[in-house]
């Protein structure tokens, strides 16, 4: 059966309304207009927000330029996410080992249940880590080196409830592993990027691969690895942000909440955002850059 289409309010006028904290998960606001709207306190986070062409444009000044610049200035090295030979690309995978070594370091000195704390609805840092896992299993181990079967059980896919050629699922342990599991788990992912980066060719970079979630579009190397080094970023981000929210004091209104059972946090922050799905997917948000 189809899905149901989602519901549209394309094209449409607003006037004289309060979305006052609201917030946006998943939805197409794409060439969406705000004249004379109060806007202070609105926040955005969208990884496709950089992608080639794209811009948003504040009082007429495109901001996604500066953002981009910010962004590299606040996470050294993310500049070299779009390197296009071998060495280029050992260096930008070296810059990301060391920064995330010292956000697992910093994350390990925190209070003990951080790694599993929700901020917000997003994924804990310990499921941030088990989807870089699967990532790296799907761009590196699956797209890249052709591996059968590529995937380690603690990995976590997209849920957004798409599905994917990639995958679908039975890969996957049910079971929450534990936060030694996936350290292991990721340990051993980034080993692979390093191994086969340390013997990669001009050559090997341009030879063709399917795109493992749309075998049907072809892609190179080159770009299999770029998406993996764009989803460590995109990730990175997303941790440090919600390790800053778990050591800032709480406000009276705190977004942060424990997970509940199943793993999604009880409730989430009043501030009004436009949020691109945070953690809960390989790129969109967290999850568009492994579609």
């Amino acid at each position: 059966m189809a899905d149901t289409p989602p519901e549209t309010l394309a094209g449409r006028t607003f006037t004289h309304r309060t979305l006052r904290g609201s917030r946006f998960v998943d939805c197409d606001l794409g060439e969406v207009v705000v004249r004379g709207s109060e806007v202070a306190g609105m926040e955005i986070d969208s990884p496709w927000l950089l992608e080639d062409g794209s811009r948003l444009l504040v009082n007429g000044v495109d901001v996604v330029p500066l953002v981009d610049a910010e962004l590299s200035r606040r996470f050294p090295g993310r500049e070299l996410r779009t390197a296009a030979d071998p060495g280029g690309l050992r260096a930008a995978w070296s810059a990301l080992e060391s920064t995330w070594a010292a956000t697992l370091q910093r994350a390990a000195g925190m209070p003990p249940g951080t790694v599993d704390a929700s901020v917000a609805g997003e994924w804990s840092f310990a499921q941030t880590l088990r989807h870089l896992v699967m990532a790296t299993d799907t761009w590196l181990g699956k797209a890249v080196l052709q591996r059968e079967h590529p995937y380690h059980p603690a990995g976590l896919p997209n849920d957004d409830g798409g599905g994917s050629a990639a995958y679908d699922g039975s890969e996957f342990a049910d079971a929450e592993p534990t936060f030694e599991v996936v350290l292991q788990a990721r340990a051993e992912r980034q080993a692979m990027v390093a191994t086969f980066l340390a013997q990669v060719s001009a050559d090997t970079l341009a030879a063709p691969r399917h795109n493992p979630h749309a075998p049907e579009h072809v892609k190179t190397v080159l770009s299999c690895l770029r998406t993996i080094l764009e989803e460590e970023w995109e990730h990175l981000r997303y941790a440090v942000r919600d390790l800053d929210a778990l050591a800032a004091p709480p406000p009276h209104s705190s977004p942060i909440k424990t997970p509940t059972a199943s793993g999604r946090a009880a409730s989430s922050s009043p501030t009004a955002s436009l949020a691109s799905c945070g953690n809960t997917r390989d790129s969109p948000g967290r999850h568009r850059h492994t579609r």
